[in-house]
């Protein structure tokens, strides 16, 4: 491990430097939105002074979000959200711009939090999360910064685990800030969420060399992220099985032409499973023995809790064997092979890369953009609570961006359309 009192990454070489430029530098070539703040924060300094922890999947992506955090004047620390998605020569790269970046591909539990720890050492003004686990620690081991005259502002969220938790935390009044969800956010659910989500495990599994077509898939739920995975399975040609507990979800996955079945029925027949319910025991002991010869285990939620990664590895005992980066052989005892991908953790980071940069640039525009308006209406928002939701005219300004770099135009109000809108006497 390298590093010093500003970061500790896992590699200090040149090479490994001149590697992470180069990919931060394609990725900020495909995040126009993000490009434009840059510019803009670069001339203005809106977060002059600010001091921001954040512990995001430490991704190409992640860095030109903490490129624009820099370039509005924020002092910015990063910690790794998972120890399977940090890409060492993106920390290389971010260490050596400014960037307080704690995290390397792998770390333990007890780093995990180490990393945490180092996050929140300076006091932040603003901290941004991927999960919960920066927040809540603050929670916990910090009370202090969100006392009056504490140090923090408020927070954002950037993933539906993440709000699953707060909102549980809020409801039981253990929520001492402002937090933004910015996964709630129709500029980065809709895109990130179901599109990234979808092709990430299409990226995840191809490495496998399987055919979709003709094989029965199941996906756990039918929210944003799930659907996006039904959708594109369907699309290669699988034929898609949707377990749900929701009955409206249920419902839409019907109406969208999906077969939907209990777990306990459909386990079997699955020639892959993918998760993203961000709640656990999908897969665990008691359907273990269910499960098919050679079928291909992904989880794309946040946390190894979904497929029960301590299940399987118990139920395989010694007869598990890694055949290529992340993916492991297990043996169950009726001689069942069966293929789990990242040790039951997010898939899609730890075998490919993420979601594309195209679609992480509106979900980091909002980072973005949430950030100054946190910064602007600090007075107000100090020493409040509760969960809220990002602006409209973010949301909506993040959306023009893109469209504007993409070169499409969309047609506006006219007067008339407007007052014609908003007026309930007209009628008939």
């Amino acid at each position: 491990m390298w590093g010093n009192n500003s970061y500790s990454i896992a590699d200090e070489s040149e090479a490994t430097l001149l590697k992470g430029k180069e990919e931060l530098n394609i990725a900020l070539n495909k995040m126009p939105v993000v490009q434009g703040l840059i510019k803009r924060f670069t001339a203005e300094k809106p977060l002059e002074g600010i001091k921001i922890a954040a512990c995001l999947h430490v991704t190409k992506e992640t860095a030109n979000l903490c490129r624009a955090l820099q370039a509005g004047g924020a002092e910015v620390y990063l910690c790794g959200s998972n120890p399977l998605s940090t890409q060492d020569f993106t920390a290389t790269a971010l260490a050596s711009e400014g960037t307080h970046v704690y995290a390397w591909t792998g770390n333990t539990d007890a780093e995990f939090y180490e990393c945490i720890e180092e996050c929140l050492k300076i006091e932040p003004n603003i901290i941004i999360d991927d999960g919960a686990d920066l927040i809540v620690t603050a929670h916990k081991n910090y009370p202090q910064f969100f006392e009056e005259g504490g140090c923090v502002i408020a927070c954002q969220e950037e993933t539906t685990t993440g709000i699953h938790r707060f909102e549980s935390m809020d409801k039981a009044g253990a929520l001492k800030s402002v937090l933004y969800a910015v996964n709630d956010a129709s500029c980065k659910n809709q895109f990130d969420n179901e599109l990234g989500t979808g092709q990430g495990v299409v990226a995840a599994i191809y490495g496998m060399h399987v055919l979709f077509a003709g094989k029965t898939v199941v996906v756990a739920g039918f929210g944003h992220c799930s659907s996006g995975m039904a959708l594109r399975a369907r699309g290669l040609g699988a034929r898609v099985i949707v377990t749900e507990v929701d009955p409206i979800q249920a419902l839409k996955a019907v109406f969208a032409g999906y077969e939907v079945g209990k777990m306990e029925d459909v386990i079997g027949k699955a020639d892959m499973i993918f998760t993203a319910t961000g709640c656990n025991n999908i897969i665990f002991s008691e359907n273990i023995p269910k499960l098919k010869e050679g079928v291909i285990m992904a989880n794309l939620g946040h946390f190894d809790v979904e497929i029960v990664a301590k299940d399987l590895y118990a139920a395989a005992g010694d007869k598990v064997r890694t055949i290529r980066p992340n993916v492991e052989e297990l043996i169950l005892p009726n001689g069942n092979k069966v293929y789990l991908l990242a040790a039951g953790r997010l898939a899609n980071l730890a075998l490919s890369e993420g979601h594309p940069a195209e679609v992480m640039d509106m979900s980091f525009g909002l980072q973005s953009l949430m950030a100054e308006y946190i910064t602007k209406n600090r007075a107000t928002l100090q020493n409040k609570s509760g969960m809220f939701k990002v602006p409209e005219e973010i949301n909506n300004d993040v959306a023009y961006a893109k469209l504007a770099a993409m070169g499409i135009e969309i047609d506006k109000w006219t007067e008339d359309q407007y007052r014609y809108n908003n007026d309930f006497e007209e009628g008939t």
